[in-house]
């Protein structure tokens, strides 16, 4: 017999499911989020809908599709309901829970839906605006915020803070708090800048400029949770017997978060969903959490993921359940990468950040994929390891062996030899697999045109370009770099 569907309706069936199910259904809508992916659902979502249930915040999401690709189909058959399955160790207990999350009260897609978008910005309940669009989605560009929609998502915020400012004639308290969540320094004064730039370009009222820099606050944020992208047929066919339900929409995280948001009293007193759980943190400095977390977890990620793939291994648990690899982690985490953060930071903090970031990453019940790491994998190793690459530098003229063992596993996993309908593959024991960075093109270029593996890691080494600086500078890096590019393919029978 087929299990039935997660919605409302199997809600009213079974309400010991979700404890008054109808009244967290009936919110207000508080807050507009740009973007439907497993991180947002994971955390901002979790929080907001923790909240609910205690009473605190009493608010719903509206989320935007702002992408081209895929559908909302999934939300509109479960009305937006999913089921959240937490799973892995806090303070020595094993965790394995799942909370129904309700906290989405409309999916809408910019292509089609734009009009009902521009419509959210005349509630005044509704004063909130979260996103993340990867870390390629906060960029200035050729816009037209009139268009329907316009193309970056810089250009709709911008677009949908207009229309808020006429629907309520530039009324200071119709300002909102703006808290974006790509992976960033500073996201949010970049997407001000880049929002006020806008309307700039399009010679837009200065009394608008001067609502937007004065009224509205655009928090910068960190988000740390580990929740991977869709779960695999077995994961999905285990938990829904689990359950006695069948969910399209499921997540599955590992059990810490954090959520560090830059802001004042104004912006905790709107941002209340934050009283419901400790791992939403609002200071007026998150440079610490930022750098941790940065430079730590996700440069340790973005160093590994290629090596540990092209070694043959599909999951972070399983890299860090083969000795090799395990070790590999541990130390370019510990030995080089904690060292040379480039801010302030206490050695023993980073030491212990660094062992729960361990503890984390041997979570049993995650299959965080390999592949989903190096998604845009040239500016991720632009962003969270290059600034880490320099200080240590200017700390020591050693050279980082690890690092520079990882950064030649991202020049191999970067070798496309197919390209196809718009896309690159690469290839790994003779099988294709896909090469998602916006830098395909340049590195299909480089490897089609280098005369060997070295001449390659030399032309990207020193591309100011591309790293704005030149690693070749770097005393002894390039020639370690290069000697990892002789060196046999990483594969599973080969030697690290």
């Amino acid at each position: 017999m087929s299990l039935p569907q997660l919605s409302p309706q199997l809600l009213d069936q079974q309400p010991e499911l979700l404890a008054d199910h109808r009244k967290l259904l009936a919110l207000p809508e508080k807050i507009i989020q740009f973007g439907t992916g497993v991180l947002l659902r994971g955390l901002p979502d979790y929080f907001v809908n923790k909240a609910n249930a205690q009473g605190i915040f009493n608010g719903r999401i509206v989320v935007v599709k702002s992408t081209s690709t895929g559908g909302t189909d999934a939300f509109a058959e479960q009305q937006n309901i999913f089921s959240h399955s937490i799973r892995g160790i806090e303070n020595g207990h094993q965790i394995d829970e799942t909370v129904i999350n309700s906290s989405i009260s409309r999916t809408l897609a910019a292509g089609s839906d734009w009009a009902d978008i521009l419509e959210c910005a005349h509630s005044s309940e509704l004063n909130i605006v979260i996103s993340n669009t990867t870390e390629v989605g906060i960029q200035l560009v050729d816009d037209d915020i009139f268009a329907n929609p316009p193309v970056s998502f810089p250009g709709k915020l911008t677009a949908y803070l207009l229309e808020r400012y006429k629907a309520f004639n530039g009324a200071p308290e119709s300002g909102m708090v703006i808290v974006p969540t790509e992976l960033i320094v500073g996201n949010g004064p970049k997407l001000k800048a880049i929002v006020l730039e806008q309307a700039q370009r399009h010679d837009l009222d200065r009394a608008f400029i001067y609502w937007l820099e004065n009224y509205n606050h655009f928090c910068s944020s960190l988000v740390d949770r580990i929740v991977p992208g869709k779960p695999d047929a077995e994961t999905v066919a285990a938990l829904s017997e689990k359950h006695g339900f069948r969910d399209d929409l499921l997540i599955v995280s590992e059990v810490y978060r954090l959520w560090a948001i830059e802001g004042d009293q104004h912006v905790r007193n709107v941002l209340s969903f934050a009283q419901a759980d400790k791992g939403v943190v609002i200071e007026p400095d998150i440079d610490l959490f930022r750098e941790l977390k940065l430079r730590l977890l996700n440069g340790t990620h973005t160093l590994a993921s290629g090596l540990a793939y092209l070694h043959g291994l599909d999951t972070v648990r399983e890299a860090m359940e083969n000795a090799e690899t395990a070790q590999f982690i541990a130390d370019v985490m510990l030995k080089e990468l904690a060292p040379a953060i480039p801010y302030a930071v206490d050695p023993a903090q980073a030491q212990e950040f660094g062992n729960q970031v361990l503890d984390r990453f041997r979570n049993p019940f995650i299959r965080h994929q390999l592949i989903d790491i190096t998604v845009q994998y040239t500016a991720k190793m632009k962003m969270r390891n290059i600034p880490t690459l320099l200080n240590h530098y200017q700390k020591s003229d050693e050279v980082p062996a690890l690092f520079a063992k990882g950064f030649a596993a991202f020049l191999r996993f970067m070798k496309p030899v197919m390209h196809k309908d718009n896309a690159y593959y690469g290839e790994r024991d003779g099988q294709p697999y896909s090469i998602r960075c916006d830098a395909a093109a340049y590195f299909d270029e480089k490897w089609k045109n280098a005369a060997s593996p070295v001449d390659l890691a030399q032309q990207v080494l020193s591309d100011v370009s591309l790293w704005d600086t030149d690693l070749t500078l770097l005393p002894g890096f390039a020639d370690a770099v290069k000697g990892y590019m002789t060196e046999p393919v990483f594969t599973g029978t080969s030697t690290l």
